[in-house]
């Protein structure tokens, strides 16, 4: 069935979903998820519309009966780091490549692709402060090095002041869409855009996900255009992240914790167990002592 006009922003999300259909179901149904979540909001009243969106539901309760035995699908914490981890990975991928100056398809379509999955961990609630600069810093990335390929300019490899476009998705609905020869074609309806090597390349890359962003003064969603991403340290090959602690603080007694405390607690344990099946201890080992740090101190 064709994506009606009036929902054309949700079609990369939507296209995201068909590449990972049989690489990885769960990104393909939280892609969906985010894409009729969105829909409903654009427009679910118009006939065409409210079709393609009923048809969309129907397609995800297919998926979740047929993931039914898939943690990621029945515990929205253990989806939620699923999404993240695999967003992060790309997103880690593309930035080792950026860096060391190889500047092609893949890379971009990785930097797109990982601001995209971002997008998509909203389904689970607000997204924090470090993914949204992830994803903004991503999405400009993609842009810039796609612009300057396309008209044979070699891009400045590494982290660079935005400029004035900020984080404006110059793709619009269209994504990818004008590229030009020197890329082959558009990267519109194009599922073997990333080959099977290079999609595994993209989920292991090697460092971990706990990429340490300290955004200047004013980077955020409201800050000045010309944000400067000069201070990005994603060390290439990094196993564990930056800001992990030394050590720990010894237990307490009598440390009052809250239910609340105890769900954040659970949660990073969660995370802990989905970077271990990407093989990730970096990750897995943060997040378990940001679990006991909580549980001994009763503070994150």
């Amino acid at each position: 069935m064709a994506l009606p006009p009036q929902l054309r922003s949700i079609q990369h999300y939507l296209r995201t979903a068909q590449e990972h259909e049989k690489r990885d179901p769960v990104v393909a149904y939280y892609c969906r998820l985010y894409a009729m979540q969105t829909g409903m909001k654009l427009d679910s009243k118009t006939p065409e519309c409210r079709k393609f969106l009923v048809k969309l539901m129907d397609q995800l309760e297919s998926m979740k009966k047929e993931l039914s035995d898939n943690d990621s699908i029945t515990q929205e914490v253990v989806g939620n780091a699923h999404i993240e981890n695999y967003a992060l990975k790309m997103f880690l991928y593309a930035d080792n490549e950026d860096r060391a100056g190889r500047f092609h398809k893949n890379m971009i379509k990785s930097f797109y692709t990982s601001s995209l999955l971002l997008d998509v961990v909203s389904v689970f609630g607000e997204l924090s402060e470090e993914n949204i600069q992830h994803r903004k810093y991503a999405r400009w990335k993609a842009t810039y090095i796609h612009n300057c390929l396309r008209n044979g300019e070699t891009p400045q490899a590494g982290p660079i002041g935005m400029d004035d476009d900020g984080e404006a998705d110059e793709f619009g609905a269209e994504g990818f869409a004008g590229a030009g020869p020197s890329y082959g074609g558009s990267f519109r309806g194009d599922p073997t855009f990333q080959s099977h090597e290079d999609q595994d390349k993209s989920l292991h890359p090697g460092p971990a996900p706990g990429i340490g962003f300290t955004p200047v003064p004013g980077s955020g969603p409201s800050g000045p255009p010309n944000t400067n991403y000069n201070n990005i340290h994603i060390p290439p090959g990094a196993h564990a992240p930056a800001n992990t602690p030394a050590e720990l603080p010894p237990p307490t007694g009598g440390v009052h914790l809250t239910p609340e405390d105890f769900t954040k607690a659970q949660k990073y344990c969660k995370y802990a167990g989905s970077a271990l099946q990407y093989e990730d201890v970096g990750t897995a080992v943060q997040n378990l002592q940001k679990a006991l740090k909580l549980l001994t101190t009763g503070k994150e």
